[in-house]
C-alpha cells in the first residue's frame, strides 16, 4: 500500500477529530443535565435540536457539493468553488435567519424561554457559518489536525463556559445559550483571522459554480433529511405505538450504536477528498479501488468489534445504564443491531461514491427507499408481533435495502464486486497491523 504511514496518521488524526465533538458534548450535557432544572436543560436540547436540524440542511446544501468539486482541484478552481460555497451558504443561511425573524415577530410567545429560542436561533445560525465552512474546506484539503484543532477550540471554549457558570452559580438556559453564541463567535472568528475559512474567496465565485454547487445541493439536501428521518422514525412510531417508558428501553441500545459511527465518521472524512480527486482525474479505477479499500477496511475492523459487543452486550448495558436495563429487551435489541453493524460501512461508502461520481439523485433514492423499508417494517412488525423486538429487526431489513440498491445503482458506473470489498479491505487492515508492528520495533543499532 503506497504512502501507508500517511494514511495511517490520516486515519489516527481523523479518528480523534470524530470523536472530539461526542466526547466532550457528552460531558457538557451531563453537567448540564446535573446543573439545569428539568424544564431548562429541555429547553436547551429544543434549542440544540433545532440547530441541528438546520445543521443538516446546511452540510447537505454546501458541505457535500464543496468537498466534491474542491477537493483534487488547482488554486483557480478551488478558489472559485470556495468562493462559490460561501454566496451558497451565505443564501441559505439568510434564508433561515429570515424566517427565523418572521417567526420571532409573528409569535406571541408568552414564555421568555421559547422567546430567547427563537431571538438566538437566527443570530447563533449565522454565527456558526464561517467555522462551518472552514470546517469543509479543511476537509477537502485533507488537514485533519487543523479539523481537530477547530473542533477543540470550540468544544473545549464552550465547556470552559459552562464550567465557569456552574462554578459562579450563574448558569441557566439564557446563560447557556450566551456560552454557545461566544464559544461559537470566537471559533469562527479564529477561522476568519488565520484564513482557513477563505473569505477572500469570494470575489472568485461565480454563477455557474454557484449553480452547480446548488443543483447538487437540492439532492444533497433531500438525502440529509432523509437520513434525519431514518434516524428518528423509529423513535416517533415507538413514541405512537407503545408506552413512553419503552422509548428509554429502545433509545440505550440505539445511542450505543453511536460508538460505531464514531470510526465510520473518520473514514468517511479521509475517504472524500480521495475520491473526488480520482474522480477529477477521470480514474474510474481509483474511485472504485478506494471505495473498496475504505468500505472494506471498516467492515473488516467492525465485525470483530460487533462480535464482543454481542458476546457482552448484557454487562455493557448494566455499567452504563444499570440494572434496570440489562434484564430489558435493550440487551437483545443490542445484540440484533450487531447483526447488520458489518453492512453499515458498505451503505454509507456507496451512498457517498454515487455522491461523488455525481449521482446523488441516486443516493438521495437509496435514503428514501430504506426510510420507506424502516417505516413499512416497523408497523407490519408491531402489527404481528406487538413488541420492540420488531422494530430492531425491520432495521435489519432497511440496510439490506440500502445494501442491495446502492451495489445495484453503481454497479451501473463502476465495476467491483461485494467480494472485492472484503478482500481488500482485508489485505488493507494486514497492512496496516503489520506497519504498526514493524514501527513499534525499536531499532538496533550496530556498535
Amino acid at each position: 500500500m503506497p504512502n501507508l504511514s500517511k494514511l495511517v496518521n490520516k486515519h489516527t488524526i481523523s479518528l480523534a477529530t470524530s470523536a472530539a465533538m461526542p466526547v466532550i458534548g457528552m460531558l457538557v450535557l451531563s453537567l448540564m443535565a446535573h446543573n439545569l432544572s428539568a424544564p431548562e436543560f429541555g429547553n436547551y436540547i429544543f434549542l440544540l435540536v433545532t440547530i441541528l436540524l438546520a445543521d443538516t440542511f446546511r452540510n447537505g446544501f454546501v458541505q457535500t457539493p464543496l468537498i466534491k468539486f474542491y477537493a483534487g482541484t488547482g488554486f483557480k478552481t478551488s478558489a472559485e468553488v470556495a468562493g462559490s460555497a460561501w454566496h451558497v451558504g451565505l443564501m441559505q443561511t439568510f434564508v433561515f435567519v429570515g424566517i427565523d425573524a418572521i417567526v420571532y415577530f409573528a409569535y406571541p410567545s408568552k414564555s421568555p424561554d421559547i422567546e430567547t429560542t427563537i431571538q438566538w436561533f437566527g443570530i447563533i445560525y449565522l454565527t456558526t457559518l464561517p467555522g462551518a465552512i472552514a470546517s469543509y474546506i479543511l476537509q477537502a484539503e485533507e488537514k485533519f489536525g487543523r479539523m481537530l484543532l477547530l473542533q477543540v477550540i470550540n468544544q473545549g471554549l464552550f465547556f470552559l463556559f459552562i464550567l465557569a457558570l456552574i462554578l459562579l452559580h450563574k448558569i441557566s438556559f439564557q446563560t447557556a445559550v450566551y456560552a454557545y453564541f461566544a464559544s461559537s463567535a470566537v471559533t469562527s472568528l479564529f477561522t476568519i483571522v488565520v484564513g482557513w475559512a477563505k473569505v477572500k474567496s469570494m470575489r472568485f465565485r461565480s454563477k455557474e459554480m454557484g449553480s452547480k454547487l446548488a443543483h447538487f445541493g437540492k439532492f444533497s439536501v433531500g438525502t440529509s433529511i432523509s437520513s434525519y428521518l431514518l434516524r428518528s422514525s423509529d423513535t416517533f412510531i415507538i413514541k405512537l405505538m407503545f408506552n413512553p417508558a419503552l422509548l428509554a428501553v429502545y433509545y440505550i441500545p440505539q445511542r450505543l450504536m453511536e460508538i460505531f459511527e464514531i470510526p465510520m465518521r473518520a473514514g468517511v472524512a479521509v475517504a472524500l477528498p480521495e475520491l473526488s480527486a480520482a474522480v477529477h482525474k477521470g480514474d474510474e479505477r481509483d474511485v472504485a479501488r478506494i471505495m473498496k479499500r475504505y468500505a472494506g477496511m471498516l467492515t473488516v475492523m467492525l465485525i470483530p468489534i460487533a462480535i464482543v459487543a454481542f458476546l457482552l452486550a448484557k454487562i455493557v448495558i448494566d455499567i452504563l445504564f444499570g440494572k434496570q436495563y440489562h434484564e430489558s429487551e435493550a440487551v437483545n435489541i443490542f445484540r440484533l443491531f450487531m447483526c447488520y453493524v458489518m453492512l453499515m460501512p458498505i451503505d454509507r461508502f456507496f451512498g457517498i461514491t454515487l455522491d461523488i461520481i455525481n449521482k446523488p439523485q441516486l443516493n438521495m433514492l437509496k435514503v428514501i427507499i430504506m426510510l420507506v423499508v424502516n417505516v413499512a417494517g416497523d408497523f407490519i412488525g408491531i402489527w404481528l408481533f406487538h413488541s420492540l423486538y420488531a422494530v430492531a429487526i425491520a432495521s435489519l431489513f432497511t440496510f439490506f435495502a440500502g445494501a442491495i440498491f446502492g451495489y445495484w445503482a453503481l454497479k451501473q458506473y463502476l465495476k467491483f464486486t461485494i467480494r472485492d470489498i472484503f478482500t481488500l479491505g482485508f489485505q488493507e487492515i494486514k497492512s496496516v497491523i503489520r506497519h504498526l508492528l514493524e514501527k513499534s520495533k525499536p531499532e538496533h543499532k550496530e556498535a
